[in-house]
C-alpha cells in the first residue's frame, strides 16, 4: 500500500477556545489556545498548491524505492525534490518554506501533527476528529489549529504510524496500542468503536529522564522527601506508586530507580516499554499482544513468573494491571524486596482496593483475608501522586502499610499535602507536611547506616 498518497485538501474552519481536563476526578476547566509553534496556517489556495506539488512528486519519485530508503535518506530525497519543484514557482520565501515543510510532512512524516511531535514542550498529542486536535503542554490541555482534511486523511496517517510496527487496524481489529521506535506510546481506535472519527493519541517519549532533582525543581517533591523516599528504595522497601492517568507515576518511578545500587541486577516488566533506567545491569521485558490469529500473546504475569528464574535483585513492574499482582506480592514476600511498581488509583486506600481486585483476577480462589494478609506483609510504602487543576503534578501522600487490624489493612500517612489556597495566577498553593508519625520501618535506616534529619517527621505547627 502506498501510505504517502492523499487526495485534494480542504481545511475546515477552526474554532477558538478549548475545554481542557483538570486533575483526575475534577471538572474540566476552560483553557485558552496558545500558539503551537507550527508553520504559518496555509490558506485554501496554498493548500491546493501543496496537493499539486505532492501529486507531482508521486509522478517523479518511485514510491517503492523511496520507502525502502532509511528515514533520514528518504526525507533528504523528498526535501531535494520539493526544493527543485518550488524553485520554478514565483513564491516568496516564507510561503515557499511553509509549503515545502507541509509537502515533506505529508510524504515522509506524520502529516499535520508532525510539528507538534517535534515540539519538545508538547508531551501528548490527541486527534479527536479531523478538525479537533489537542495537545498537552506543562500539564494543561490546549486546542491546536492543526487540521486534517477529513477522516480518510487521519486514517492514512494512522496507517503510516502503525504499519512499520507490524500492526494493522480495521473493522475486525479496531483498536491498537503500540510503541514507536523512540519509545512514544500510540493508541488508535477507529469506527465503529469511535463512531465520529478515527482517534489517535500519542504520548511522547521523553528522551532525557527526569531525575529527583528535576522533580524538586518543578515542585513535584520537596528535597527532604526526595531524600527520604530515595533512602526507602536504597534500604529495599517495597513501594507502590499510585495515581491517575497522566499524573506522573512512570516519571516518578524512573527517578526513584536511580537510588538502586549499580551492583544489583534489575528486571523490568512493562506493557509497553517506558522505563529508562541508568543502571548498568538491567534486563527489560515487554508484554506482547496476540497476533491477528489471536495467538502468541505473552502477558505481564507470564513475564513476571519467568523473571523469578532470572536471578533478579529487584523486580520493577511498570504498571500492575491484572493477575500479575498476586505473583508480584508473592515475589516481594519471598526474597525480592526493594521491588517497585505503579497502579492507577486516586488515593492510597483505593490503591490497596485495586490491588485486592487484581489478585482476585488471578483466579486462585483465595479468601479475602489471605489476600489482605499478603498485601500487608509485602508492601511497605504507598506514594500517591496527582495532577492538579493548574497542571502541576505533586506527591499528595506518603503512606506506610503498617499491618493488619482484624480484617483491615492498616495505613498511616507519614506525609500529606495540605492546600492553603489558590494564588492570583490560578496556581495551587500548598505544601507536603509531616503528620508527626514516625514509620515503623525507620529502624531499617539505622541498620543500613542511613541517617535521616532529626526533624523530618516533626509536624509543622502554627498553621
Amino acid at each position: 500500500m502506498n501510505h504517502w498518497r492523499y487526495g485534494p485538501t480542504r481545511l475546515p474552519r477552526g474554532d477558538d477556545g478549548d475545554t481542557g481536563g483538570g486533575a483526575d476526578g475534577e471538572e474540566p476547566t476552560l483553557r485558552q489556545p496558545v500558539p503551537d509553534r507550527r508553520a504559518p496556517r496555509l490558506g485554501e489556495e496554498l493548500e491546493q498548491l501543496v496537493y499539486r506539488f505532492h501529486q507531482r512528486l508521486i509522478d517523479e519519485l518511485e514510491a517503492e524505492k523511496l520507502e525502502a530508503m532509511p528515514p533520514d535518506k528518504r526525507r533528504q530525497a523528498v526535501q531535494e525534490a520539493v526544493k527543485a519543484l518550488l524553485a520554478r514557482e514565483s513564491l516568496n520565501a516564507l510561503v515557499r518554506d511553509a509549503v515545502a515543510a507541509r509537502v515533506v510532512d505529508e510524504v515522509v512524516g506524520f502529516g499535520p501533527i508532525e510539528p507538534l511531535l517535534h515540539d519538545n514542550s508538547v508531551s501528548e498529542v490527541m486527534v479527536n476528529a479531523p478538525d479537533v486536535v489537542y495537545f498537552e503542554r506543562d500539564g494543561k490541555l490546549y486546542q491546536s489549529d492543526v487540521r486534517f482534511r477529513d477522516a480518510k486523511h487521519v486514517m492514512q496517517i494512522i496507517e503510516r504510524i502503525i504499519a512499520p510496527l507490524g500492526r494493522r487496524v480495521d473493522e475486525s481489529s479496531p483498536m491498537v496500542d503500540a510503541r514507536l521506535p523512540d519509545g512514544s506510546r500510540v493508541n488508535v481506535i477507529i469506527p465503529p468503536l469511535s463512531p465520529r472519527s478515527p482517534t489517535l493519541t500519542i504520548r511522547k517519549f521523553r528522551a532525557d529522564k527526569m531525575t529527583m532533582e528535576d522533580l524538586v525543581e518543578v515542585g513535584t517533591i520537596t528535597p527532604e522527601l526526595g531524600q527520604f523516599i530515595g533512602n526507602c528504595v536504597e534500604v529495599r522497601l517495597n513501594a507502590l506508586i499510585s495515581g491517575g492517568t497522566g499524573s506522573g507515576k512512570t516519571t516518578l518511578l524512573n527517578a526513584l530507580s536511580a537510588s538502586i545500587p549499580d551492583s544489583e541486577r534489575i528486571v523490568t516488566i512493562e506493557d509497553p516499554l517506558e522505563l529508562k533506567l541508568q543502571q548498568p545491569h538491567v534486563v527489560s521485558l515487554e508484554a506482547r499482544p496476540a497476533n491477528i490469529d489471536e495467538k502468541g500473546e505473552v502477558t505481564q504475569r507470564e513475564l513476571l513468573r519467568n523473571s523469578l528464574r532470572m536471578r533478579p535483585d529487584r523486580i520493577i513492574i511498570g504498571e500492575v494491571r491484572g493477575g500479575e499482582a498476586f505473583d508480584m506480592l508473592n515475589a516481594m514476600n519471598t526474597g525480592h524486596e526493594g521491588s517497585l511498581s505503579t497502579i492507577h488509583a486516586n488515593s492510597p486506600r483505593d490503591g490497596l482496593a485495586r490491588m485486592e481486585n487484581m489478585v482476585l483476577m488471578a483466579n486462585l480462589d483465595l479468601p479475602m483475608q489471605a489476600i489482605r494478609e499478603q498485601i500487608a506483609s509485602a508492601l511497605h510504602l504507598l506514594i500517591q501522586i496527582a495532577r492538579f487543576r493548574d497542571g502541576t503534578r505533586r506527591i499528595t501522600h506518603v503512606t506506610e502499610v503498617s499491618g493488619m487490624e482484624g480484617t483491615v489493612v492498616t495505613l498511616q500517612d507519614i506525609f500529606r499535602f495540605r492546600q492553603h489556597g489558590i494564588n492570583e495566577d490560578g496556581r495551587i498553593v500548598g505544601e507536603l507536611q509531616a503528620t508527626g508519625i514516625r514509620p515503623t520501618f525507620s529502624e531499617r535506616f539505622d541498620v543500613a547506616g542511613v541517617r535521616l534529619p532529626e526533624l523530618m517527621f516533626q509536624p509543622v505547627t502554627g498553621r
